[in-house]
């Protein structure tokens, strides 16, 4: 007989970065281990310093690390600690991206326009990364964009539950804020038997999150409606989203999303807003300045944890999720 066989076992290993540790935590929680000791820093000229006091040799590694500011150096981070699992001699090595950064930029606009979604997972791929694990993808086509296995989380079931008990389901109305959301607002409308609206926006090209006028497609009088996006950034769209539905009578209105980027005057919006409730999860840190009681955190950890359980067990997860794609 040629060859030699070994009698060891698979190992699991769970990598942080610094960018949102406390999300690595609940989920290492979640599993039942530990995140590997790390030393980090960054040197004087911002060079970033990555060094795994473990020993990762044929171990299967899931590396996480949510894009949020400042969002380069976070990426490059990641990519600098896959690379550091690359040359340890890692059996296989999966970036976990509760928010994956420039998934905005999927596809051109306009003529002399990067497509930024897929340089960043170019990146991922050159670094080492086997496979990509991310959360509500902002357009499904990103998932193309990796040559390798590409593993997309939902929030809504768990956002879904959240809102549908807390609201009388027979005055529910399940609003989109833009064309673009509807499949996902039709998602809402299927688990909580509600009507739907929409918002129509026209934007203003020339300037990022600006839109020049909203109008409701739809019957929203007397209704509590409930706007479902998959990030809040600055929060002006969607505040301005949710001035046209109570121009147009609705009673109420929450707004579930599952990414709260909240930057720049997203604080004092929030504050100012007639939305009784704003719904995220912590794919993202929230803002100290945003404890405030109308806005809720669901914790995403158990989802991403039993993804990882799935693909470390060699299941599905695809069946985490039936019914939501």
């Amino acid at each position: 007989m040629s060859g030699i066989t070994t009698s060891g076992e698979k190992k699991l290993k769970l990598f942080s970065g610094r960018a949102h540790p406390e999300l690595a935590k609940e989920v290492a929680a979640a599993l039942g281990t530990e995140l590997v000791p790390t030393k980090a820093y960054d040197f004087a000229n911002g060079e970033i310093y990555v060094r795994f006091l473990d020993s990762a040799r044929g171990a299967d590694c899931f590396v996480m690390q949510s894009h949020t500011a400042p969002i380069n150096q976070w990426i490059m981070e990641q990519l600098i600690m896959i690379d550091a699992l690359k040359r340890a001699s890692a059996r296989s090595i999966t970036a976990i991206l509760p928010f994956y950064g420039y998934a905005r930029q999927d596809k051109k606009h306009l003529g002399r326009e990067p497509i930024s979604a897929r340089l960043v997972a170019d990146l991922l791929a050159q670094a080492g990364a086997d496979r990509i694990m991310a959360v509500d993808l902002h357009t499904a086509q990103i998932q193309g964009f990796f040559a390798g296995p590409v593993d997309h989380l939902f929030a809504l079931p768990m956002l879904c539950d959240y809102v549908g008990e807390r609201v009388d389901r027979s005055k529910l109305t399940i609003v989109s804020p833009d064309a673009g959301r509807v499949k996902v607002a039709d998602q809402w409308c299927d688990r909580l038997d509600a009507p739907l609206a929409i918002i129509h926006k026209r934007r203003d090209t020339s300037q990022a999150n600006t839109i020049l006028s909203a109008e409701v497609v739809g019957d929203v009088k007397g209704r509590v409606c409930v706007l479902v996006d998959d990030m809040i950034d600055t929060a002006g769209t969607i505040c301005a989203a949710a001035d046209a539905l109570f121009d147009n009578g609705a009673a109420d209105v929450i707004v579930a999303a599952t990414h709260g980027v909240l930057s720049g005057p997203a604080a004092d919006r929030l504050k100012n807003s007639r939305v009784s409730e704003f719904v995220f999860t912590n794919t993202l840190p929230t803002p100290a300045e945003l404890q405030l009681d109308k806005v809720t955190t669901l914790s995403i950890a158990p989802s991403i944890a039993a993804a990882i359980r799935e693909v470390f067990e060699e299941g599905s997860v695809t069946s985490l999720f039936e019914g939501v794609h």
